[in-house]
């Protein structure tokens, strides 16, 4: 039997007794001719608050035009966003990873709602990244997701000066806030570097959170090839966007869905594609969830596992030397899947949306003769991984590093104890940390923060103050793709659960030792226990509203913090 390409909306608009709605529609623009049709999503987040989205109407014009052409009806849906750099080190930011689940629950409320056909959805900076996949999950009615690209380079315009040479990300402002507290530039320089960093629309030019998970999910198989390589505003971006509306009608029509492609091999594929480029570290809590959307079994050990025989293949910001644009004219994430199919690390039989295998597109992938972003095999930049999952007395349920760039694998100091953000950053700020000090930030988790904030203010201040090669920082919140240094976060249990990190107290030992995957401090059972037997639970900053919420709902970061899990 063939697919009914309107298996959803034929009850919602056919029939005498569906006149109503078809009068609504109408109202809004819609024809008959229009309402006979496969109704398609564009899903996408436009906001005007932050440049990461902001090119996310113009594309959805576009794959509505695709949608069109090949016979469909598309309906255009938007969606919030909540943008990590504007809300870094505030309150503010506690609603970041909130967002996640907003977006996938406001998107997947309209399709079901509206009972949608079909769905390409569009996303841009971080949490959008996720959502927008996860949605495709949950539904599964035949889809795509489209990243709306990088941002460009920026530069400054006073050369021979600290950051005067370098091209331009948002790390760099990050970084130079450190060093204007610390001393290390001036006012004018500082200003350049506020006022360049960010030239144009696009989400974060490295390989951040937003880059590492729209490569992902092209090695996942549910975003046409290169697509997401393609930068914001390059003139081939709205040529992408196009083919999108053109490909999610012949997967309608032929029937195929996001769950009948994706597979826990896939899965590794996408790990292994954030492992070889040094991605971020919140891949690991947006992998877990989308795998929970899709049905598909993954845990924290899958991603050790696969780091453990992935080299570092490209050379990225932040802890290396491009950026996502320079990664695009390298020929993309391709060019490392053709790496990472000869060293026979993926699976290049998993289908994809584009109707072909994963080793087949990557087949099909040209590389421009003298790149240099993306290494041959032979001069891999590290033997393993970007990222590693450590246990110990201090995260007996797992937590994550990013051990890309690093060069030591052991660190050995005293705990200096802060209970958020704020009086972290107040510390380093004012010149109170010192070398080889542990700094411990708890109460970030999903449920103590709540909403596990990114310490990217606080790791930033760290590199600016010129303390990043001798400071370790361990949390139970997480960080932006843009960080570097000796950090570890996603501490499970966290200590609004009466983890082990809530009984640390300062002068304590901590020590992390990368090689064997541990992340220990030198108390005895009995003195956790003692200490542990004097917690008290905090009280919890929000009452009422979607934090509160939120905070009741949500797992822990070992599992992706997503808020549906079946209770126990």
């Amino acid at each position: 039997m063939s697919f009914d390409p309107k298996h959803k909306s034929r009850p919602l608009l056919e029939g005498p007794d569906r006149a109503v709605a078809r009068s609504m529609m109408k109202a809004a623009g819609f024809t008959d001719a229009d309402l006979a049709k496969p109704q398609v999503g564009v899903a996408h987040c436009w906001i005007g608050t932050m440049p990461c989205n902001l090119n996310h109407r113009d594309l959805a014009q576009r794959v509505m035009e695709g949608i069109r052409a090949a016979g469909g009806n598309p309906l255009e849906i938007n969606t919030i966003a909540i943008n990590d750099g504007i809300t870094t080190g505030t309150e503010g930011m506690k609603t970041s990873l909130v967002s996640r689940e907003l977006i996938a629950d406001s998107v997947e409320l309209v399709a079901r709602g509206h009972m949608l056909d079909a769905i390409v959805t569009i996303s841009g900076c971080d949490k959008t990244i996720p959502a927008m996949a996860m949605v495709l999950g949950r539904l599964d009615i035949p889809g795509l997701t489209l990243y709306s690209g990088s941002i460009a380079s920026g530069h400054c315009h006073k050369p021979n000066r600290v950051f005067g040479d370098r091209k331009l990300t948002i790390q760099d402002a990050y970084e130079a806030v450190g060093a204007f507290n610390a001393g290390r530039i001036d006012a004018e320089e500082f200003k350049d570097v506020e006022d360049h960093a960010c030239p144009a629309a696009g989400a974060c030019g490295g390989q951040f959170t937003a880059n590492t998970m729209a490569t992902a999910y092209e090695m996942l198989g549910i975003s046409l090839r290169g697509a997401n390589d393609v930068p914001a505003l390059h003139p081939s971006k709205v040529d992408t966007a196009y083919a999108c509306g053109t490909r999610v009608m012949e997967l309608l029509n032929a029937g195929i869905t996001p769950r009948a492609l994706v597979t826990r091999r896939s899965f590794e594929n996408a790990i292994t594609g954030v492992m070889a480029t040094g991605g971020s570290t919140n891949a690991v809590l947006h992998l877990l969830a989308t795998a929970h959307d899709f049905g598909v079994e993954l845990a924290l050990e899958d991603f050790d596992r696969i780091s453990r025989k992935t080299p570092v293949l490209a050379d990225m910001r932040p802890w290396g030397t491009y950026t996502a644009p320079e990664m695009f004219e390298a020929g993309g994430m391709a060019v490392v899947g053709k790496r990472l199919l000869e060293a026979g690390l993926l699976s290049a039989d998993e289908r994809t949306v584009s109707g072909r295998t994963l080793g087949e597109e990557i087949g099909a992938a040209t590389e421009p003769a003298g790149q240099t972003v993306i290494k041959a095999l032979a001069q891999a930049l590290k033997p393993e991984g970007g990222l590693a999952i450590l246990r110990g007395n201090l995260a007996p349920g797992g937590c994550v590093i990013k051990v890309s760039g690093q060069k030591k694998a052991v660190h050995r100091g005293p705990a200096r104890v802060f209970e958020n953000e704020e009086e972290a950053y107040q510390a380093v700020k004012a010149g109170l940390i010192q070398p080889y000090d542990v700094m411990v930030l708890r109460y970030e988790g999903p449920i103590g923060g709540p909403g596990m904030r990114e310490m990217q203010l606080v790791t930033g201040a760290i590199q600016g103050a010129g303390l990043g090669e001798t400071v370790a920082l361990i949390t139970d919140g997480r960080f932006s793709g843009a960080t570097r240094g000796f950090v570890i976060g996603h501490i499970v249990p966290e200590a609004a659960k009466r983890g082990p990190i809530a009984a640390l107290r300062d002068g304590d030992t901590v020590v992390i030792d990368v090689e064997n995957r541990r992340l220990d401090v030198e108390l005895t059972e009995a003195q956790f226990a003692e200490r542990l037997a004097q917690w008290t639970a905090p009280t919890p900053r929000y009452r009422t509203g979607v934090l509160a919420k939120y905070a009741r709902l949500v797992s822990d970061a070992s599992v992706g913090a997503v808020t549906d899990l079946p209770p126990t």
